[in-house]
């Protein structure tokens, strides 16, 4: 007789995982994004140029795990909104880098204490000292995956492919010459 492989699905990390990001995305998504008429890409893309702003489309791909033609019309719809610029690069006329503009950043000054609560309600009654646990935990899974995926997985999306280049501690370079992370 045969056994079967079974697998306790309510406690699959993969599941557990998506049930929260799709709650969190859901409720991101219909009570703050929907009023600023932002997707959760659009989003993801402001965000990141709020913590460094002017950086190279390529580096904001990765960032943000969006593929890079994807990531090139949601830049093209946030520009259009004049939520950002893009601008070839002054050291490198093949480059693309993606600025805020000031309404992108009242915008954001908007959204992110929506963010900011969100994360607080979906994180209640867990101890601090777990949280930090957490975080490097879910960022290990990621570079795992992405690592995985960079070595032999054909159908990993480029901006993964990309995200695990820059998992590992590297330094990129953008327009004004500044080093970063």
């Amino acid at each position: 007789m045969t056994t079967r492989p079974r697998l306790d699905f309510s406690e699959y990390l993969p599941y557990l995982i998506n049930r929260v990001g799709w709650l969190l995305v859901i409720d991101f998504g219909q009570n703050t994004l929907a009023r600023h008429h932002l997707s959760i890409a659009m989003w993801r893309v402001l965000a990141v140029l709020a913590n460094d702003d002017g950086q190279r489309q390529i580096d904001v791909a990765a960032s943000t795990s969006i593929d890079v033609s994807t990531l090139s019309r949601v830049v093209t719809r946030l520009v259009k909104m004049g939520l950002v610029t893009r601008t070839r690069s002054a050291t490198n006329s093949r480059e693309v880098v993606v600025r805020l503009t000031p309404k992108g950043a009242a915008v954001l000054a908007r959204v992110i204490p929506h963010a900011i609560a969100l994360e607080r309600t979906a994180m209640a009654g867990v101890p601090a000292k777990d949280l930090g646990v957490v975080r490097r935990s879910l960022r290990r899974m990621y570079q795992n995956l992405a690592a995985s995926a960079a070595i032999g997985a054909r159908s990993a999306a480029p901006a993964v492919r990309a995200s695990a280049a820059s998992a590992a501690p590297s330094r990129r370079r953008r327009s004004g010459g500044r080093t970063l992370r």
